[in-house]
């Protein structure tokens, strides 16, 4: 299916407001866009809608230097409609798409979604090779009827907003700026997969999380993180890593709930990232992996009650 027949299957009911992009992670970046976005909308009696990609255009046009994705389609769309964006185009991003220029774009946006208005972010270009900049872009709405408006960056700390900015911070394991930057903790979400019980027999079981190969991970360590099970939560020591003392080598997401009882096994669950504890480290014995394992467990405990961070949450 190509891309105008994707777009004609989603014709809106009214005229629109839109903005574009890929939206990975919707940081507080994203949100600030959005919501001048919905506020414009409402202004103008247009439907806000946000035109947005999968897969990421990077692993299209450069499949040899995969980006890592910091939420998936599912929890894009899902966050997306949450903020209250009327419309949610979801766009098959192929070689093909990628060599349409800003304006044949555009014009397909204008006939299908019936765009009366574009918002653009203080990056944005569309088209091929980015030729769509700001002033070409201004131009073409000028020939062709929509308003165009742009938005200034977004700044935390004297630091621009992006999720090239999320990912670094964490791979450095920094979960306190991670949360700063994204307005809330950083989650994986997933199923429980069955691995070898070695946590068990240590006497800290734990839930090993399967994770899609593009998500981006926090860097390997020990975190203190809430896990929740359906509409319930708990402390949790999650290890991100390689299990070195065990020589391993493959990449785990595994996490140990404080207080829970009862079977995980192909169960969805939630993990919150809050603080990092420690790096992953190799120890010489299980023996002084287990006195580690309580020491983390104590930290854990001590700090998410500091925080309050537990809540009850429904399914």
């Amino acid at each position: 299916m190509g891309i105008a027949q994707e777009l004609a299957n989603l014709v809106p009911r009214e005229e629109t407001f839109l903005t574009i992009g890929v939206f990975d992670g919707i940081h507080l970046g994203h949100c600030y866009l959005l919501k001048n976005l919905i506020q414009r909308a409402k202004e103008e009696d247009l439907l806000s809608g946000v035109v947005t990609f999968d897969p990421h255009p990077q692993s299209v046009l450069h499949p040899h230097d995969q980006l890592p994705w910091l939420s998936n389609l599912e929890s894009r769309v899902k966050s997306l409609q949450e903020l209250g964006i009327n419309l949610v185009a979801v766009l098959s991003f192929t070689s093909e798409v990628s060599q349409l220029g800003a304006g044949q774009f555009i014009s397909l946006l204008k006939k299908y979604l019936r765009m009366r208005g574009l918002m653009m972010g203080p990056d944005s270009a569309l088209g091929k090779g980015r030729e769509g900049n700001t002033d070409l872009i201004r131009s073409l709405g000028q020939e062709m009827g929509f308003s165009v408006e742009t938005i200034a960056p977004f700044t935390v700390g004297g630091e621009i907003v992006s999720s090239t900015l999320i990912r670094q911070a964490l791979a450095q394991g920094n979960m306190i700026k991670v949360e700063n930057l994204l307005g809330h903790c950083f989650c994986l979400m997933g199923k429980v997969v069955t691995a070898d019980k070695r946590g068990g027999v240590l006497g800290f079981p734990t839930a090993n999380l399967s994770v899609q190969a593009e998500q981006a991970l926090p860097g390997n360590g020990v975190y203190a993180t809430v896990t929740q099970v359906g509409g319930k939560q708990f402390a949790s020591a999650t290890n991100v890593g390689t299990r070195p003392t065990f020589e391993e080598g493959a990449k785990w997401v595994e996490t140990h709930l404080l207080n829970y009882e009862g079977d995980l096994y192909g169960r969805e669950i939630k993990i919150e990232f809050v603080q990092k504890l420690r790096e992953e480290l190799r120890f010489t014995s299980p023996e002084k992996l287990r006195a580690q394992i309580g020491k983390d467990i104590r930290e854990v405990e001590a700090l998410i009650e500091a925080k309050g961070l537990l809540r009850i949450e429904n399914d």
